[in-house]
């Protein structure tokens, strides 16, 4: 029975092709049409769904990082030297402010403070035994959004920067504190979580024990994909970096991808004084220019963080959760980011018995905290 009525249509139409072609034309074309809008109710389909359950993640993300806002401050000293709080100032006086040079200041409690990791290892992230071959922090940044004014922040740690690091020893107990390269805290530990919760308390005692509600440790091996998911990085070289690529030629204009971007986010020749210093102008630069073309990217597709997370988990310790990330990413489009939102320690680097130490303008960083992390508090 089927075979004769496909027989019938096909007599049908070769009847028709010869009779009223005009009639065959219009069937195709009303076929096509049919075929395109099945096609494109699919496409919308998909898209509804999958734009839903990205809402539902933001959702949890959101809720997951509320969660995560400590309600301590920091513990800057209330009042510093030939500071003075005056009787009306007393009357009105809250935990936790801070007068300086003649302004009463406030910790902004909805800050969110997140810290970033270089991780000096050019492999996926695994475990290692209790030590000192967790790997080395050699880029530390705090990501700071504020959702008061709509700014992000990022303020660079120097990797020499001396402060308190914590020893522990093959079993993972504590032995002592000493003075040290702040990069080195993270070389304790297991190289995964323990070795990121060691270097996340060294940066927050250097801030006054400043809150920090996330982190984020990613091997070195993961730059090329970072920068190539943004579509690459515009840089003017600020140096010389021949030896490491032959693109790099210093005052260059260069469009970084691939392994180009690996070298200069890296390299640094350490036989050369304050090569960690350099290394940090760099670093400076080519992330003033990424947030730039990371939130490009993102108005364009607003899955791309959720996309790069996916893709750089194998070289990743974080605590913030993939959640987190897709909720974090279409706010930071809306979020204004310059050069001046940029913050670097101040001091001065010197030479050690053995390495570079970098000592910080205590005075410089207690201004910054005040500048980044507070704001003025306004007479009633």
């Amino acid at each position: 029975m089927r075979n004769k009525q496909k027989r019938d249509v096909q007599a049908d139409f070769e009847k028709d092709l010869l009779l009223n072609p005009e009639k065959v034309i219009k069937k195709k074309k009303i076929k096509r049409k049919k075929r395109i809008m099945a096609v494109l109710c699919g496409l919308v389909i998909l898209i509804g769904t999958s734009l839903a359950a990205f809402q539902i993640v933001r959702a949890m993300g959101k809720s997951s990082l509320q969660s995560k806002i400590k309600a301590s401050t920091p513990e800057l000293l209330s009042t510093r030297e030939q500071e003075v709080v005056t009787e009306e100032e007393r009357s009105r006086w809250q935990e936790g402010w801070v007068k300086y040079q003649n302004t009463i200041y406030a910790y902004n409690e909805d800050i969110m403070t997140f810290l970033f990791m270089g991780i000096d290892k050019n492999s996926d992230a695994i475990e290692v035994k209790e030590g000192t071959d967790g790997g080395q922090a050699d880029a530390l940044f705090l990501a700071v959004m504020n959702p008061h004014d709509h700014t992000i922040k990022i303020i660079g740690i120097n990797r020499n920067t001396m402060t308190d690091v914590d020893i522990y020893n093959e079993e993972g107990a504590y032995v002592t504190t000493q003075k040290a390269q702040i990069a080195v805290q993270h070389g304790f530990g297991n190289g995964m979580e323990k070795s990121c919760e060691y270097q996340l308390k060294a940066v927050e005692k250097l801030f006054y024990n400043l809150p920090i509600h996330g982190y984020a440790a990613i091997n070195m091996s993961a730059i090329t994909t970072i920068n190539d998911a943004v579509g690459g990085v515009d840089v003017t070289v600020l140096e010389d970096l021949t030896k490491a690529d032959k693109l790099l030629v210093k005052d260059s204009q260069v469009h970084l991808m691939g392994k180009s971007a690996f070298w200069y986010v890296k390299y640094r020749d350490t036989s050369e004084f304050g090569s960690a210093d350099m290394r940090l102008e760099r670093q400076k630069q080519y992330l003033n220019a990424f947030v730039g073309a990371a939130k490009q990217a993102a108005k364009k597709d607003i899955t791309v963080a959720v996309e790069l997370y996916q893709a750089i988990s194998a070289q990743m310790v974080t605590d913030i959760t993939l959640n987190e990330a897709a909720y974090l990413a279409p706010i930071l489009v809306d979020y204004s980011f310059d050069e001046e939102g940029f913050y670097m320690l101040e001091g001065q680097t010197v030479m050690g018995d053995r390495f570079e130490e970098f000592y910080v303008d205590e005075d410089a960083l207690y201004e910054m905290i005040l500048d980044v992390f507070y704001e003025e508090v306004k007479d009633e």
